[in-house]
């Protein structure tokens, strides 16, 4: 150390440290930039109303106002079907998707949205009034492709197939014009009970006193949701479509599917509990300004639930979501420890290699060896004295500093060897200094000028 401050001039020293500490403190801020960057994720939508778009901009809305660690990104998929196929692909982190259309083995719910409720309707005065007189019918399936799986359970619970019943895909657009064409005697069709998809509904038949429309009952609705599929049985209210009179004139057994804010099951629990907890803080703040966001509540929390909850998730509706001294509680306590072991490793490093020790001994000797040009040059015995308390001082103070390290043996041979060579100069002086003094007196008496 001695030599590298030799080396190099104390300038040159002082610029180095504070480049070094410039460097720290902007790695420290970059890291500290970093870890407050929010999340940002990836959320796929896609629905024929464009309704799980809002709801997805709407909270993406709350985070950023609330200045959220998480960001949404909205990305539209196109049908409620592209959606599960993007995220099935892994081009999202979350999607809002149907129950029965997403890969379960992938997708983890965090938020349950709204419920989508199916219903077979007939036009106003139609005697298909149930589903055994679908036989020898046509049925429109509005939406197509994502109503398959729905209608292959009612084709395997009712035999659909042997009674000729047969299911033909009609887009939203053309569903009126397909019942005004008798090209289908009946709709299948899965909507929300709000008012805007009522209205939908109720937009498909002629408008008048007499005109309602026949709600096709699905009778076997429990035994459908016994088998722990994605559907429910749901008893859709008297008075739906109308109130006065009202149509259904009483409840009508009916099935119903989920939609669901999902993440990929290889999010991380912490990132997906904080997730559930702002979306449900979102809903409770603009609930009042956006009722799109009343669909929105806690998924089925059941280990046997047909889409498992995502452990975050699950965590966060338990209230057992963990803090931030639960998550780096273990980090924050051994950290200290860890520095210390380091330390006392670096330490045995150093003092392992002598460095320390070496520049310690060289001090001391350092300041013993320029004693004797002092002692040559001494005119009193008072000058002497002092000498010799300064090597006594000198010695305590590394005697005291070796006394604890193994290797100081040879440390304390060198400089008990330079003590004495300091005695001798000093007894040699004194001598030389008695000798002087009375030929110094003798010289005065008879007026001889004093040699310097």
């Amino acid at each position: 150390m001695k030599a590298f401050q030799t080396a190099l001039p104390f300038r040159l020293r002082a610029v180095l440290l504070a480049g070094l500490f410039c460097l720290l403190a902007g790695a420290g801020l970059i890291g500290y930039r970093l870890y407050l960057r929010p999340t940002t994720l990836t959320i796929a939508v896609g629905s024929f109303d464009g309704e799980a778009r809002q709801i997805a901009s709407i909270i993406a809305g709350g985070l950023a106002t609330t200045e959220s660690p998480i960001r949404l990104k909205v990305v539209n998929a196109g049908n409620a079907l592209d959606v599960s196929k993007a995220f099935a692909a892994g081009t999202a982190d979350l999607a809002v998707v149907r129950a029965d259309s997403v890969d379960r083995q992938l997708a983890r719910t965090v938020a349950l949205t709204a419920h989508g409720v199916a219903m077979i309707v007939a036009p106003p005065g139609s005697g298909i009034t149930s589903i055994e007189k679908l036989r020898g019918h046509t049925v429109g399936v509005v939406g197509g492709e994502i109503n398959h799986g729905l209608v292959e359970v009612l084709e395997k619970e009712y035999d659909l197939g042997r009674a000729n019943v047969v299911f033909k895909d009609v887009a939203p657009a053309d569903a009126r014009r397909a019942l005004q064409a008798k090209e289908v005697g009946a709709l299948l069709l899965v909507v929300p009970l709000t008012e805007k998809h009522l209205a939908y509904v109720k937009g498909l038949f002629r408008e008048g006193a007499n005109s309602t429309p026949v709600l096709i009952p699905i009778d076997s609705a429990g035994a459908i949701a016994d088998v722990k599929g994605p559907y429910e049985s749901f008893d859709i209210p008297k008075g739906t479509l109308r109130g006065a009179p009202p149509v259904p004139d009483d409840d009508v057994t009916s099935l119903r599917v989920g939609y669901y804010l999902v993440a990929n099951r290889h999010l991380g629990s912490s990132l997906v509990g904080e997730l559930a907890r702002k979306v449900i803080s979102v809903r409770r703040d603009l609930i009042g300004e956006q009722p799109l966001l009343s669909g929105i509540s806690a998924p089925d929390l059941d280990a046997d639930a047909y889409l498992p909850v995502h452990p975050g998730a699950a965590a966060f509706y338990n209230g057992t979501l963990e803090s931030f001294m639960d998550r780096y509680g273990n980090a924050i306590y051994l950290t200290p420890m860890a520095l210390g072991a380091l330390a006392s490793m670096f330490a045995a490093a150093w003092r392992f290699l002598g460095v320390r020790s070496s520049e310690t001994a060289c001090t001391t000797l350092d300041e013993l060896c320029v004693l004797p040009a002092r002692i040559r040059k001494v005119d009193n015995e008072a000058e002497l004295a002092d000498i010799e308390d300064e090597v006594d001082a000198i010695l305590r103070a590394q005697l005291a500093k070796s006394a604890d390290r193994e290797d100081s043996a040879s440390e304390i041979h060198a400089l008990i060897g330079v003590a004495h060579r300091i005695d001798n100069l000093v007894h040699q002086r004194r001598l030389l200094l008695a000798a002087r003094t009375p030929a110094i007196g003798e010289a005065r008496r008879h007026g001889f000028p004093l040699a310097t």
